[in-house]
C-alpha cells in the first residue's frame, strides 16, 4: 500500500504544457472544500498574489529580484498577516456560532503556479513557503468551524508569511535580523529605497546567462491559472518529479480530514502598524 503525501504537487494535466513547465500546486490533501469563510478568503487571496509574483520575469532570471517583486512579496506578506490578525479569536473570547443556517461547503480555490523548474533562488524558496503555508491552511481542523479562526491557526500560518518576510528583510535589504523578526516589523519606503544588490552581491551572483524565451504565456494562455481553479475541480496533481499521482486523494470530497490541527503555541501573530 502506497503512503499518501503531503509534499507540494506537480501540476501536470494530460495535454497540457503546465507540467513540462514545471507548474505547483500546493497540497490539499482529500480536503477540497471548507466551512469556514475567513480560511477560504484567506488562501484565496494568498494564492492570486503568489500567481502574481511567480508570473513576473524575475523568476526566470538567477539574479537578485527586482524592487518591483520584493515590493509584491511585501504586500502578499502584509495582506496575510493583516488578514490573520483581523479574524483571529482568542480562545477565551465567545465565537459566533450558527444557530439554524450553517454556509455551504465552499471550495478552495487554487492557483497553479510555476515553481519546480523556477531559476530564482529566493522566489522559488518564498513560493515553496507559501504554497506550504495553503497546504496548511487547506487541511487543518477549523475548516470545519463555520466562522472564527483561532490564535493558534493564526500561528501556524503566520509563522510560514515571517519567515518569508525575515529572509527578505535580512538577506536582501539588509536589514538587522533584530528588527526584522519583530512580529510587527513592516519594512519601510526608505528601506525599500535603499535597496542595491550591487552593493553586498558577488558578480557571479549579478550576472546570468539569458533564459529560455521561447515559451513564455500570455495573460489569455494564463487566464484559467490566474482565475483560481477549484480544488475539487483540479486534475493532473502528481508527485515530483516521478510522476506518479498521490496515493488515495480522493478529490471532491466534502467531509473532514482526520489530520489534526497542529499548533503554533498559541501566541497571536502581530498586525502590523497601522492595520
Amino acid at each position: 500500500m502506497a503512503f499518501r503525501t503531503d509534499q507540494i504537487l506537480w501540476y501536470n494535466p494530460p495535454g497540457s504544457v503546465w507540467g513540462e513547465l514545471g507548474y505547483a500546486s500546493p497540497n490539499f490533501g482529500d480536503d477540497t472544500h471548507t466551512l469556514n469563510g475567513a480560511i477560504a478568503y484567506l488562501v484565496d487571496v494568498i494564492g492570486r498574489n503568489l500567481s502574481a509574483v511567480m508570473h513576473h520575469t524575475d523568476v526566470d532570471l538567477r539574479i537578485p529580484p527586482s524592487i518591483n517583486t520584493l515590493q509584491r512579496v511585501h504586500k502578499l506578506v502584509i495582506r496575510g498577516r493583516s488578514i490573520l490578525a483581523s479574524r483571529a479569536v482568542p480562545s477565551n473570547k465567545l465565537r459566533m456560532e450558527p444557530t439554524h443556517a450553517t454556509p455551504a461547503a465552499e471550495p478552495f480555490m487554487i492557483y497553479p503556479v510555476p515553481f519546480w523548474k523556477a531559476r530564482n533562488k529566493w522566489l522559488r524558496e518564498w513560493c515553496e513557503l507559501v504554497l506550504m503555508l495553503i497546504g496548511e491552511c487547506c487541511q487543518h481542523t477549523e475548516n470545519r468551524l463555520e466562522f472564527e479562526i483561532s490564535l493558534d491557526f493564526s500561528a501556524v500560518c503566520g509563522q510560514y508569511l515571517q519567515r518569508i518576510y525575515v529572509r527578505l528583510a535580512t538577506e536582501l535589504l539588509q536589514i538587522p535580523l533584530a528588527d526584522a523578526e519583530k512580529p510587527d516589523f513592516t519594512i519601510s519606503d526608505a528601506q525599500f529605497a535603499a535597496y542595491n544588490p550591487s552593493k553586498f552581491f558577488t558578480l557571479t551572483e549579478l550576472i546570468d546567462t539569458v533564459p529560455p524565451i521561447g515559451r513564455i504565456p500570455t495573460e489569455d494562455d494564463l487566464r484559467l491559472l490566474t482565475d483560481g481553479i477549484p480544488a475539487n475541480l483540479l486534475v493532473g496533481l502528481q508527485e515530483w518529479p516521478i510522476g506518479l499521482s498521490p496515493a488515495e486523494v480522493r478529490l471532491g470530497n466534502t467531509g473532514g480530514s482526520s489530520a489534526g490541527s497542529g499548533t503554533g503555541g498559541g501566541a497571536a501573530f502581530a498586525a502590523p502598524p497601522g492595520v
